[in-house]
């Protein structure tokens, strides 16, 4: 495979197959494991362990985002594949069914039971806040 050095590709896939892919962008910000990335065409090789995060692709039409619930990322030769559990882009995300798992989230975390698993709780907030950044854009 030769090395385009003109565009970088972004593909995401899930074990449902891709859930997105763009050509000709400019610019991929995420977050990984030990902190924040940026990657333009030209970037090297690396390979990263993701957060649950919005991953961001800027191409010269505008900005897309994907809430992107962890998983690895590789760059090379001015491809960005993510391979994550989940992903899902704004069109996908139900709002109303993120601020309500939002509120459940929230209720178990400030009145916890013995019953309650609270590390699955914050889990579950910091799911359904990542849907409501994603699924608000306009």
């Amino acid at each position: 495979m030769s090395t385009n050095l003109t565009s970088l590709q972004v593909n995401i896939i899930t074990p449902d197959g891709t859930s997105y892919q763009q050509d000709d962008v400019e610019l991929v910000v995420g977050r990984a494991l030990d902190g924040e990335f940026g990657i333009m065409k030209g970037h090297e090789p690396m390979v990263a362990a993701l957060q649950i995060w919005p991953v961001r692709v800027k191409t010269a039409a505008g900005e897309d985002m994907v809430a992107v619930f962890g998983g690895f990322l590789e760059v090379k030769e001015n491809v960005v594949t993510i391979i994550s559990q989940n992903a899902e882009t704004a069109d996908y995300i139900d709002v109303e069914r993120a601020m309500r798992a939002r509120e459940r989230a929230l209720a178990r975390i400030e009145k916890p039971t013995p019953d309650i698993d609270l590390l699955r709780a914050e889990r579950a907030l910091q799911r359904a806040l990542i849907r409501l950044q994603v699924g608000r854009r306009d």
